[in-house]
């Protein structure tokens, strides 16, 4: 019960925010709704500031000081923020993404880069035949976004014995020990700021294991592209033999010779 209550009261909330919206902007809220910048090709372009003007409470909306079954927030610790790189007070979902200082120090993400818009008749990529082919099955994201920072470390490819916890002592506690000189070319992604990640990364494993198996909320790897690097071998992998050769597009930016990619 408890549950359907706060489904429902946020329900409420968003219904709330949108007519609110479309009132201030003199438009209804199914004007609102179905918008061009939900949809391609204007959602690719879209900034923050365009998204914010009706999405704005999911930066302003805060974590409950106690939960309905009288658990303080502040003393509850999930088995994902046992990493070093979670400081301060609990927070939610889309400020954890795009308002802490973590998310301003090494990430670059945007509304959409995740929300690249969804057909409003179904939720669904094709109830109509003007409907956008490429949407993810009743998802207002697609998975493999999450997933390219939420997925299992990937271990066996690695050349560790096991997961990282167990065996990190041996590689003296730093992906750097191997990872100085092997697939230097990375993280050269437009929602993402490698010099920082670097920078971080010659401290802290955890900026590394964070978001390579360390906050795993799927049981699958993300296969990540094999970008050329310095110094590669010639020989490809058995593991690697389908993998791309460089980033999704979408994501892709022009290399910086100054920073480790």
């Amino acid at each position: 019960m408890i549950q359907l209550r706060v489904l429902a009261t946020l329900a409420i909330s968003v219904l709330l925010t949108g007519l609110v919206c479309a009132a201030q902007s003199g438009v209804t809220y199914d004007q609102a709704r179905w918008d061009p910048i939900h949809f391609k090709p204007a959602i690719d372009t879209a900034s923050d500031e365009q998204c914010l003007v009706c999405h704005r409470e999911v930066l302003e909306r805060k974590v409950r000081e106690t939960s309905p079954a009288g658990v303080v927030a502040q003393d509850a610790l999930a088995w994902y923020q046992t990493l070093d790189t979670y400081i301060g007070e609990q927070e939610t979902f889309h400020r954890r993404h795009l308002a802490t200082d973590y998310a301003h120090q090494v990430m670059d993400l945007k509304c959409n880069t995740c929300h690249q818009g969804n057909d409003l008749r179904e939720e669904t990529a094709n109830s109509s035949a003007t409907g956008q082919s490429d949407l993810v099955q009743r998802k207002q994201v697609d998975p493999n976004i999450c997933l390219m920072c939420h997925g299992k470390f990937n271990y066996p490819v690695m050349g560790v014995p096991g997961s990282w916890l167990e065996h990190g002592a041996v590689f003296g506690n730093s992906c750097l020990t191997c990872h100085v000189a092997i697939r230097t070319n990375r993280h050269n992604v437009n929602f993402l700021k490698p010099a920082a990640i670097e920078e971080a990364g010659k401290s802290s494993a955890d900026v590394c294991y964070g978001c390579h198996g360390g906050r795993a909320w799927y049981r699958i790897n993300y296969p990540y592209p094999r970008n050329p690097w310095p110094g590669a071998a010639a020989a490809v992998p058995d593991w690697a033999i389908d993998r791309p050769t460089s980033s999704n597009p979408r994501f892709a930016v022009a290399p910086n010779p100054g920073n480790a990619q």
